[in-house]
């Protein structure tokens, strides 16, 4: 694993399974992970790095994004902040929309973003080493969104639409390397948006190097993620095209959304 961002605070994609990322933060003494849901590549960095764990981020509760909680808790005594609808791993910390997290002299607000799950959310520090730095979990991907599990078009909507109001250059740190394939669905729905298709090779290079395409931010997410572009004229005709009835802007968004869950490249 390397870092990505800051000469003082590192931020570092732990990968797991077959395609997560555990995002670790660090300050080279005390750390911060996010979704971790597998202990184990996480105590390695620790102890490799000699890190002590102070703070886990949870986004939502599917085992992926958990497995991990109670395992790296009794290990490291660190506390544990989780959505307050879902089911988390306890003893932890329920977080709702507008609350923050003080930790390693960050503040990361919380930003709820239901959707993928009904209690999903995020957590959104505006300046780490000079960058916004943004932990989405399952409800924003490079290219792309989660499914719907739980939630509705309309609050995935909302909740993308939410993330757009972000600065432009807040980092966005998806929790899957999902890009490649994401992207693959968005030039068929976008074929002629060039910033799409120089960011695919772009993506494409950086995976055949074995590089993560992630962090992404926002400000490239709304140049070529269909799924915060469903307003352009492009998207509502590729909507309408997969379901002539789609006729409004959270109906379209349903259609793309559809198209994406029975897309095979």
């Amino acid at each position: 694993c390397k870092s990505i961002i800051g000469s003082f605070m590192k931020l570092i994609p732990i990968p797991a399974f077959s395609d997560n990322y555990l995002w670790l933060l660090h300050d080279g003494h005390n750390a911060i992970v996010v979704d971790p849901g597998d202990a184990e590549p996480v105590q390695q960095f620790l102890e490799i790095n000699g890190l002590h764990l102070k703070t886990i981020l949870v986004t939502h509760h599917h085992m992926d994004h958990i497995g991990g909680v109670d395992a790296l808790r009794e290990a490291t005594g660190a506390q544990v902040f989780g959505p307050a609808t879902e089911l988390i791993p306890k003893p932890y910390k329920a977080m709702v929309d507008g609350d923050i997290v003080e930790t390693l002299g960050l503040h990361f607000s919380v930003i709820d973003v239901p959707g993928h799950t009904a209690g999903h959310i995020a957590y959104f520090a505006k300046e780490v080493d000079g960058t916004p730095l943004l932990f989405c979990g399952d409800t924003l991907f490079s290219g792309g969104c989660g499914r719907l599990f739980e939630g509705t078009p309309s609050q995935m909507l909302s909740s993308l639409d939410r993330l757009a109001r972000l600065p432009h250059e807040t980092r966005v740190c998806c929790t899957h390397e999902y890009t490649l394939s994401n992207l693959a669905f968005a030039v068929t729905v976008d074929p002629n948006n060039s910033d799409l298709l120089t960011y695919y090779q772009y993506a494409r290079d950086l995976r055949a190097q074995n590089e993560p395409t992630l962090p992404s931010t926002i400000k490239t997410e709304l140049a070529i993620n269909p799924f915060m572009r469903t307003r352009e004229l492009a998207l509502i005709s590729a909507a309408i095209s997969y379901d002539p009835t789609s006729d409004n802007d959270i109906s379209h968004f349903a259609a793309i959304r559809a198209w994406k869950n029975n897309f095979k490249a």
